[in-house]
């Protein structure tokens, strides 16, 4: 795994492939992912080491300003961020589970990344803008007292940054909704 990923969020589709080109030339990344999301936005995460990714995400910061939403650099990235936004994640049982909005893509990896950092959760999905208006939503389960403290240190961070909507936590969910978790 690399030691850093990165985002840039844009405002259009053409600006999004632009801003990939010019991040892939900046310096030595891997693009993991260059898509349109809804409503029309671009979604670019990249990977490498962490000056390079730094780097990378300057020059889109710096060339696209007017065009982007939002960005981060992340070193040291939680090992479970992949497996959530791939779909990969399976945990064993869920005691609570924990659901947060965010406004955007790059808001919501942040805060998942804290929140899998603060307690001991698993991250169960990190669904990025599709089919959502271009918000996202992150579920991640433990304890109730480890999915409480988790989704606290995401809200506050997202809060930080402007780009909370919602969350909630519930202990124990009903079977029923189980097939809808997974």
């Amino acid at each position: 795994m690399a030691k850093a990923i990165g985002m840039v969020e844009c405002t259009t589709v053409s600006t999004g492939f632009k801003a990939a080109d010019e991040m892939a030339k900046a310096a030595d990344v891997e693009i993991l992912q260059a898509e349109v999301t809804c409503p029309g936005k671009f979604v670019i995460l990249i990977a490498g080491e962490l000056s390079a990714v730094r780097a990378s995400v300057e020059r889109a910061e710096n060339g696209f300003r007017e065009k982007i939403i939002d960005t981060f650099v992340l070193g040291n990235p939680h090992e479970s961020i992949f497996p959530a936004i791939y779909g990969t994640a399976q945990p064993e049982k869920i005691d609570a589970l924990g659901i947060l909005e965010t406004y955007d893509v790059a808001a919501l990896i942040v805060a998942a990344d804290l929140a899998a950092k603060t307690a001991i959760v698993d991250l169960v999905e990190l669904r990025l803008a599709k089919g959502m208006c271009g918000k996202s939503y992150m579920t991640l389960t433990g304890s109730v007292s480890a999915v409480e403290a988790a989704i606290d240190r995401a809200k506050a961070d997202a809060g930080d940054r402007g780009m909370f909507l919602d969350s909630s936590v519930i202990a124990r969910p009903s079977d029923k909704l189980m097939k809808y978790i997974f």
